[in-house]
């Protein structure tokens, strides 16, 4: 079979498809009655343990109250009865290493009773501790590949629950995943870490205003994870897709998101049915899902839930995205998550909205009707400017991949540049502390839209800047620079840390100030305009995609680091390494470690990239393009017979870019043949800066061809097949 028949087949079988899945009845059962039904949560440990046991476990839950191990036993006991119950026949302690994926090692709950039968087994030493094997995992030289032992330990903040599969069901436990020495090898330890650091540097600094009033200060995070759908036919028929999660070909259609009349339109039909089966599986985890849309690319949408403590909101994010992907194979499509599947479309970004809250007193970051009175909310976010501007290259480094790097400045996502947007009213309003002279703020007031039969809005005290990667949208910050892939625990990770690390100094400066008898309001305000003087500058808000901004930026002294290997190097710098060693987050060896990883899994990428880009030149592109130079040949030969001039301008056009194309991919194939390399950061600089070049040259060539080979010749599915055909 040729590839355009391949091709043809695949448009043939989208247009001729015919979903075959349940259909889903919200009315026979409510979205309520199905929220959290899978779930393990306080409502079933209240009623299935006893009192003691809960009291207990709600003090290490909701007061950080060092857990008590006796009570595993009756929770292990309980758990068990629940899950066998709900059809369970084994039980997994899922953990998040830093390959950033979900993992998990299935066990069963019967064992041989020794009569010919079998019992259910789980106790509280299977609760509390696992055992999976972990030396395939990356730990970026912690510990030898020979060293097999790592621990997973149960994580009693976040509750158990169910998934269904087809064929039964199994019991899912949340734990961290820790090597044989103690040494995080995942994602959720430093959280966890980073979490109990932020509670304690937090409490301290509410102390000042009289506000410690002995609930835990936590961090709060809702991130919104956008991700494209194709047919999964058009994606095995891309080998590019299937293996690299993006396109390492493709010519721009003559029609991508120029109209701007994807986002926010009327949701497919098949896309819709995919949404609302997703939004049940999800329910029934108790993931708060909430919006759901058309966004900006064609091809490309949005799922967002609602807020929730951090630690939750990881696995909750990870549930999310696995989610995605197994239902659309149900479906038919497949749900991409690369950040830039598409070239010259919109790529994919996990804004992650961000803040820092108590029970009592809600968001910290809430300013109320007069922000310039409430001096706790601007000595809060007067910490943050302090926080993201002393440590802005490690806010880049945990949002440095290989494929974010597709994203981050490429005038559809924020910029490389971490600054701060806070809007008109909170500009103004820290632009007089600096100046030293606090006056108040704007008031709010109303937006008359000019029609009667339509109300007066509301209006916020400030626009909201989509081109910023830190902005403030009213009681929180989205970060807006993560990537559709990733986890969002090392973001949070670092907030958490460099925030506690801010708290604990302007608390220190605040005290240093009431020592010499000054007012609280007054040594706000001078620690305030302290920091402004000397951080301020990260605050912008402008256009940050604009060319004058990327001047403005280095006058004031603000890194661009544009690339993973420029960014990466920023995990290991001293006050990096001093800041995560005081805080006990995360030691000089485990930051180490990381480095390490995340360079290894750059280079990965993009050796995988760079031999799928010969293989698919030259064994797809290649013959596809010579067929046609044959075609173009034995017409001109045929026309010149026949006595006639023939015109060689697509044939040399044709001739000219086949040439071209060979002699980038002899160019490439030296380049991916060198393995040599001093370290893994040498590697990842050889790999950004000659690599991924060579690989552009030879899909500059390809896109080219694609606009001149017959269609009926060309072997791969085109943009506009894969982004407009549902």
């Amino acid at each position: 079979m040729s590839g355009y028949q391949t091709r043809q087949n695949a448009i043939n079988a989208v247009t001729n498809y015919t979903p075959k899945v349940e259909t889903l009845n919200f009315a026979e059962t409510t979205p309520t009655e199905i929220f959290g039904s899978n779930v393990f949560n306080d409502s079933v440990m209240k009623n299935m343990l006893p009192k003691e046991v809960y009291k207990s476990l709600m003090a290490t839950k909701k007061a950080a109250q060092k857990l008590d191990p006796s009570i595993a036993g009756p929770v292990a006991a309980a758990m068990k009865e629940w899950a066998i119950s709900k059809g369970a026949t084994h039980y997994t302690h899922v953990f998040y290493p830093l390959t950033g994926l979900t993992a998990e090692k299935h066990d069963g709950f019967l064992s041989p009773d020794g009569d010919g039968g079998a019992i259910a087994e789980f106790d509280g030493k299977l609760l509390i501790q696992g055992e999976p094997d972990a030396s395939s995992f990356p730990s970026g030289g912690l510990r030898a590949t020979f060293e097999a032992r790592g621990y997973t330990a149960w994580d009693v903040t976040n509750p158990a629950y169910i998934l269904e599969n087809p064929n039964g069901t199994f019991l899912c436990i949340p734990t961290a995943f820790v090597s044989w020495k103690g040494h995080a090898l995942d994602k959720k330890t430093p959280l966890l870490r980073a979490n109990q650091a932020l509670n304690k540097a937090g409490r301290r600094f509410l102390a000042l205003f009289g506000h410690d009033d002995g609930e835990m200060i936590v961090s709060n995070a809702g991130p919104e994870q956008e991700y494209f759908l194709l047919d999964r036919n058009f994606y095995f028929a891309r080998p590019d897709l299937m293996v690299c999660g993006r396109t390492l070909f493709g010519a721009k259609p003559a029609k991508g998101q120029e109209l701007d009349d994807h986002y926010f339109g009327a949701i497919p039909r098949r896309v819709l049915s995919f949404m609302m089966e997703v939004e049940r599986e999800l329910y029934k985890l108790g993931v708060p899902v909430k919006t759901r849309h058309n966004e900006v690319a064609p091809g490309q949408f949005e799922i967002a839930p609602v807020y929730e403590q951090s630690n939750l909101a990881t696995d909750h994010n990870q549930m999310v995205m696995t989610t995605l992907k197994s239902v659309a194979k149900k479906h038919g499509m497949a749900c991409l998550l690369h950040e830039k599947p598409f070239a010259g479309i919109n790529g994919s970004g996990k804004h992650l909205n961000y803040s820092i809250s108590t029970a009592s007193q809600g968001s910290l970051y809430s300013p109320g009707d007069t922000p310039h009175e409430n001096m706790q909310f601007l000595a809060v976010t007067a910490a943050t400017i302090r926080a993201v501007e002393k440590y802005s290259k490690l806010l880049r480094a945990v949002v440095a991949t290989a494929g974010n790097d597709h994203r981050l400045g490429a005038n559809e996502a924020p910029p490389a540049i971490i600054s701060i947007f806070l809007g008109e009213e909170l500009a103004e309003i820290f632009n007089q502390i600096e100046l030293g002279d606090l006056k108040g703020c704007k008031s709010k007031g109303c937006l008359q839209v000019g029609v009667d039969t339509l109300p007066a809005l509301p209006m916020d005290s400030g626009d909201r800047n989509r081109t910023s990667p830190f902005a403030f949208t009213g009681n929180r910050f989205e970060f807006r620079a993560v990537g559709s892939n990733q986890s969002i625990a090392g973001a949070q990770v670092a907030l958490n840390t460099i925030l506690s690390e801010s708290l604990d100094y302007i608390s220190d400066e605040i005290e240093k100030l009431l020592k010499k008898k000054t007012s609280l309001n007054e040594a706000c305000q001078k620690v305030i305009q302290g920091i402004m003087k000397k951080h301020g500058h990260v605050i912008f808000n402008g256009d940050g995609y604009a060319d004058a901004w990327q001047k403005e930026a280095k006058k004031r002294g603000l890194p661009n680091l544009k690339t993973t290997p420029d960014a990466l190097p920023a995990i290991v710098d001293k006050e990096v390494v001093k800041v995560f060693e005081k805080y006990e987050v995360l030691s000089k060896d485990e930051l180490h470690s990381r480095c390490e990883v995340y360079h290894e899994q750059y280079n990965q990428h993009i050796l995988t990239e760079s031999l799928m880009t010969v293989k698919v030149a030259k064994t797809i592109i290649l013959p596809a393009a010579i067929r046609y130079q044959g075609e173009l040949a034995e017409t001109a030969a045929a026309i010149k017979a026949a006595g006639i001039k023939p015109r060689t301008t697509l044939l040399q056009e044709v001739t000219d870019l086949l040439r071209d194309l060979q002699a980038s991919i002899v160019a490439l194939e030296k380049l991916v043949a060198k393995d040599s390399f001093k370290s893994v950061e040498e590697e990842a600089k050889y790999k950004c800066t000659k690599v991924l070049p060579a690989m552009l040259a030879i899909r500059e060539v390809a896109d080219a061809l694609e606009g001149v080979v017959a269609d009926d010749l060309w072997p791969l599915p085109s943009y506009q097949e894969m982004l407009f055909i549902k």
